[in-house]
Order: structure tokens, then C-alpha cells, then sequence
């Protein structure tokens, strides 16, 4: 619910802003392909020194803003969020924000032990989503490139269900010749289990993963495969904007999702806005140049002023590069924001 008073805050194609997405760290200990493949992020690449990140005062702040602009929903990406040192207090300061209803987190699982999950739903944490693209070991560890087993990430889900989350999502990023053979095997692992599984398709964000389009197994793709297994229907959304088509299975065993960026473009419900690791505001996953928001939280600029300028920035979006995208799309090293730095 807005907070009373609130008008929303309306781009150019109508679409309010609902939801922040803030990117607490570059950081990340995994090096998947999709995302920071090790050709490119090798041991020796560097990532933004301390200073050049958000403080929590400076998220914070920024969090009270965008609750008074029509914001109720906040989403804690990375890098690897966990590696932010006492995530803990950041979730509860802005968990203590009046207006922000949503506080959910997007993990790789890899640092979230039982106490660590505890520690984040005591500080007002709602939602938890973790990674997971195979349940083979040669496979997923090809994926994320560390050799992280999947039994890690198989007890951060259940850390997460004891500590109370709920819905817990399991997100699967699906790449044609890497793990499309996983897709049922996935499906049948958390059927009859309170998780629910969305499968994405694999998308070009950044610049370095060698994104083309025959690469992409379809939503379509991925749907009759598991309709042919196991009958699904589909279920109506739970809130505007929300990205994943959702279905449940007619046999009752649960529910799954489907985010379809590349061949079903939702662009025209899009109501999110990032925050990158260093400042810099997005009003698209695959912009080509962020607004410095660092330097106005770093100056005298009262709240009001940066306020008004978030307004702006909003007012002025016509972002839809999904719709736009071709199976042609290609661009030069360099023009998209890097998905380290941005988050999902």
C-alpha cells in the first residue's frame, strides 16, 4: 500500500515505480557463465574498492525516498549479496522504512547457513530466491565454474524454509547445450515441496557471456516439456509487474514459473528500478548508461531535491529494449551494465 498522500511516479508509457532493486556488492564467489564467465573475471580482476559502495545510511536514505516516490517493494541483489559485511543491519534498517511492505533477497546459497537465515528473517526479511541451474554436479559446477556442489545450495533452501521464509523461489537459468536436459529433473525434485521453481530464459545482459539467440531454450520450449510430463495450468499473477508467468500443476503438486524476457517481453508492466554497487541508478536491466546518484547522496542536496530528481530521471523513461531486442541484437563491449553490478 502507498504510503497516504503518495502519487505514483509515471514514465513515459504510464508505468509507475513500485519496485527498487539495490545492488549491495560487485562481489560474487561464483563465476557462472551467464553471468561473470572466468575467461573474462579471472583471479586477478578487480572489483570497486569500499569506498566507491553505498554505505547502509546512504541505501537507507535512498530507500526512504524512493518509499515516499510510490516504492513498497525492495530487492537486495549483488554480486553475491551475503558477502556484504552485516547484511543483517541493512535489511533491518530499511525493514523500519514506513511504506516498504517487500524486502526480498536474490543469493547464490553458497554463504547462507541456518543462523545467517535466522539472522536475516529476525532483521525483517520477507522473501528469499536462490540459484540453482542443474541438479547434475558435472553440470551445474560447469555453470558456476568454482565446483560448488549442489548439495550446498540444496541445504541453504532448506536453511531458508527453517528459518521461516515463504514463498522460497528457485531460480534456473536455461541454456540450450548446457542443462536444458536438466528442466524435468528440476521440476520433479521440487514437486510435492512448499519451493517454488521458475526456469529463465538465458539473456544477454552484460556484454561478456556470448548471449545469441539460438542459445535460448523457449519458455514454450520448457513448458511443453513439463506439460507433457506432468499437466500444468495457468495461474493469474500475484501482483502488476510481477515478471514470471506462473503455473501450477492440475495433480497438485505444487507451482512453477516461467520468466520469458527474450521471447515473451513484459516490458510494458516493467515498474522496477536499480541501484548499481557503485551508485548509479538504472531504469532498465539492459541499460547502456546509469544516473550518478552517489554524487547527489554524497553532496548538500536535501532529500527533496534528490527526490525531485529521481522524478525526472522516471518521468523521462521509455525503456523497453526487450520488445526491441532481434535475434540480430548485437552490441560492443562495453555499452550494457554488467550484471555483477546490477543484479537480476
Amino acid at each position: 500500500m502507498l504510503l497516504k498522500g503518495v502519487t505514483p511516479v509515471l514514465d513515459e508509457f504510464q508505468r509507475p515505480l513500485k519496485d527498487l532493486r539495490i545492488s549491495v556488492t560487485d562481489r560474487c564467489n561464483f563465476r557462472c557463465t551467464y553471468c561473470m564467465p572466468k575467461e573474462v573475471f579471472g583471479s586477478n580482476f578487480t572489483f570497486l574498492p569500499h569506498h566507491e559502495l553505498l554505505t547502509f545510511e546512504e541505501l537507507t536514505r535512498t530507500a526512504r525516498i524512493f518509499a515516499k516516490l510510490g516504492v513498497t517493494k525492495v530487492r537486495v541483489t549483488g554480486g553475491e549479496p551475503l558477502l556484504r559485511k552485516d547484511l543483517p543491519v541493512l535489511i533491518q534498517m530499511i525493514a523500519s522504512i514506513p511504506g516498504i511492505e517487500d524486502i526480498a533477497l536474490t543469493t547464490n546459497g553458497s554463504l547462507l547457513t541456518k543462523e545467517y537465515a535466522q539472522s536475516l528473517k529476525n532483521a525483517g526479511l520477507n522473501r528469499v530466491s536462490i540459484s540453482l541451474d542443474a541438479l547434475n554436479d558435472d553440470i551445474f559446477s560447469r555453470i558456476n565454474s568454482v565446483d560448488f556442489p549442489v548439495k550446498r545450495v540444496l541445504e541453504a533452501i532448506d536453511n531458508a524454509n527453517a528459518a521461516g521464509f515463504f514463498p522460497i523461489k528457485i531460480n534456473m537459468v536455461v541454456k540450450r547445450g548446457i542443462n536444458e536436459e536438466e528442466v524435468l529433473k528440476m521440476a520433479e525434485h521440487f514437486r510435492h515441496t512448499p519451493y517454488i521453481l521458475r526456469y529463465i530464459e538465458f539473456m544477454d545482459v552484460g556484454n561478456n557471456n556470448g548471449w545469441q539467440m539460438k542459445d535460448v531454450v523457449t519458455a514454450n520450449e520448457i513448458l511443453q516439456k513439463i506439460n507433457a510430463k506432468w499437466p500444468i495450468e495457468p495461474l493469474a499473477k500475484n501482483r502488476d509487474g510481477e515478471v514470471a508467468n506462473r503455473f501450477r500443476y492440475l495433480d497438485g503438486a505444487g507451482e512453477i514459473g516461467i520468466i520469458a524476457s527474450v521471447t515473451q517481453a513484459f516490458c510494458m508492466d516493467c515498474n522496477r528500478a536499480r541501484l548499481s554497487s557503485n551508485g548509479k541508478l538504472y531504469t532498465c536491466l539492459f541499460a547502456h548508461q546509469g544516473n550518478d546518484l552517489r554524487q547527489l547522496l554524497r553532496s548538500e542536496k536535501s532529500d527533496l531535491e534528490i527526490s525531485e530528481w529521481i522524478e525526472q530521471v522516471w518521468s523521462g523513461r521509455n525503456d523497453r529494449y526487450s520488445m526491441l531486442r532481434t535475434e540480430n541484437t548485437t552490441f560492443s563491449p562495453g555499452d550494457k551494465i554488467e550484471m555483477h553490478h546490477i543484479g537480476g
